[in-house]
């Protein structure tokens, strides 16, 4: 059976691959909106569906196993996801400065029959106090862009974490270990 990553993100397309199985990409044209007032492991479990369900319909794709995957952050309660620029980005590291805040990344994989069987991680990381130059220069950098929270743990974000408690991988944007369980589980 065919299996499809719905999403275009290369660091869920790395950890996917790292797994062994055989997949395509597709990204998802999934309208990405939802109330401000959801909850944000909800709200990374609706996108995920969402993203996963408008490959699944595709009728190119029909009879697949479409995975769909949405990483949002959150700190007292509040979301972040990806920065709409250099300064949304500066916003957001100065608040996660000094503070643990929690990654949630919602899976979604649809069979080839459209049910849904989906999940949430939740994974909490603690960053270092940061300087105005550091998160200056981070922003220098370009990283930002395009990651939830505004940083990549997996590069030059990696020296603003002191300490995480849950699943590295789903900081990256796709809890692996997690995913080859469900899968494992309902095929």
């Amino acid at each position: 059976m065919k299996l499809i990553l719905a999403s275009g993100s290369p660091r869920r397309r790395e950890l996917l691959a790292m797994t062994g199985l055989k997949f395509e990409v597709v990204t998802s044209d999934a309208d990405e909106n939802i109330p401000d007032d959801i909850q944000p492991g909800v709200a990374a479990l609706i996108l995920s569906e969402k993203k996963a369900l408008a490959v699944a319909s595709l009728a190119e794709y029909r009879g697949s196993i479409v995975i769909g995957a949405d990483t949002i952050v959150s700190l007292d309660g509040k979301k972040f996801g990806k920065p709409k620029d250099a300064d949304d980005a500066e916003r957001m590291l100065k608040a996660l400065s000094d503070r643990t805040h929690t990654v949630y990344t919602g899976v979604a994989i649809v069979n080839s029959d459209l049910t849904v069987n989906k999940f949430v991680e939740a994974t909490e990381v603690h960053f270092y106090p940061l300087s105005e130059n550091q998160i200056k220069d981070y922003i220098a950098t370009g990283e930002y862009s395009d990651k939830a929270g505004g940083y990549a743990i997996q590069g030059g974000g990696a020296v603003f974490v002191s300490g995480i408690i849950g699943d590295y991988y789903n900081v990256m944007g796709l809890p692996i270990g997690r995913l080859m369980q469900e899968i494992r589980r309902i095929h």
